[in-house]
């Protein structure tokens, strides 16, 4: 967990912020391991990464993460995985969404909401949803590459 606590209305201003990529860089999407993308708000004020993992063991698993502050996790999606347990009992299967929550971080998950996400079996398209579900308003260039 991050040393740094943020007010759950500090945490959903940082979630709706819209953020564009630090650079014109492309990136290649990870056939295995992590990819981190600088990100920054459109008012410059304040700084992210889209991360992006892949097991390199299962091709169905992954990790699509937006966090501030270096380490603040405000979002994560998770596909491929385990079933996630809430600090509450309550069990929810994979995929599933971690929202930030005060008190808790990102120890907290969701149903992943398909009204935004339309195919959550498709990595590429997740992906994409994913990004304008952080607020992307501009998407990095990432080459899509083969398994994705």
């Amino acid at each position: 967990m991050s040393e740094i606590e943020l007010s759950q209305n500090e945490a959903d201003y940082l979630i709706a912020m819209e953020k564009v990529p630090v650079s014109e860089e492309t990136y290649n999407y990870p056939l295995a391991g992590n990819l981190s993308i600088p990100l920054v708000s459109v008012d410059r004020r304040e700084n992210f990464y889209l991360d992006i993992w892949r097991s390199g063991i299962v091709l169905a698993k992954g990790r699509y993460q937006s966090r501030a502050r270096n380490v603040v996790v405000l979002l994560r999606l998770d596909f491929g995985g385990s079933p996630h347990r809430n600090p509450d009992g309550t069990e929810l299967p994979c995929p599933h969404l971690h929202i930030y929550r005060e008190g808790f971080a990102d120890k907290w998950a969701v149903a992943v909401p398909h009204d935004k996400f339309g195919n959550i079996g498709d990595a590429w398209q997740s992906l994409l949803d994913f990004m304008a579900y952080s607020g992307l308003v501009k998407q990095p260039r990432i080459n899509r590459r083969l398994y994705t």
